[in-house]
């Protein structure tokens, strides 16, 4: 595997990771929280597999492509859900653009 897409991708999952904290906690402030919910729940399920994603490439765990590959899913799935409230709400519009080059990222490591 090329370090230098691995090295990309760790930074991009730790990015994307911290991207859907901030998102996630600015959700949840806002004053119509159900509108938001899809928004809130996918935005820890991407954070949580950024994470974990990171740390299974930074160990060389022998199933960091499987990892990715649904890291690169979720990451899509998020971005598309900010994406639907990104022209109302910063934070989701800047957590759209990092999960997708974050999916960009671990799909570029799984091919």
């Amino acid at each position: 595997m090329n370090h230098t897409k691995l090295e990309k991708c760790i930074e991009d999952c730790l990015a994307c990771l911290k991207e859907c904290d901030v998102c996630f906690d600015a959700c949840l402030n806002e004053d119509d929280t159900a509108m938001l919910a899809d928004c809130i729940r996918l935005t820890r399920e991407c954070a949580e597999i950024c994470a974990f994603a990171a740390s299974a490439m930074s160990r060389n765990s022998p199933f960091y492509q499987e990892i990715c590959q649904l890291c690169a899913a979720i990451c899509k799935a998020c971005g598309e859900e900010c994406e639907t409230h990104a022209s109302h709400h910063d934070q989701c519009k800047r957590c759209a653009e990092v999960c997708k080059r974050c999916a960009e990222s671990c799909l570029a490591v799984v091919q």
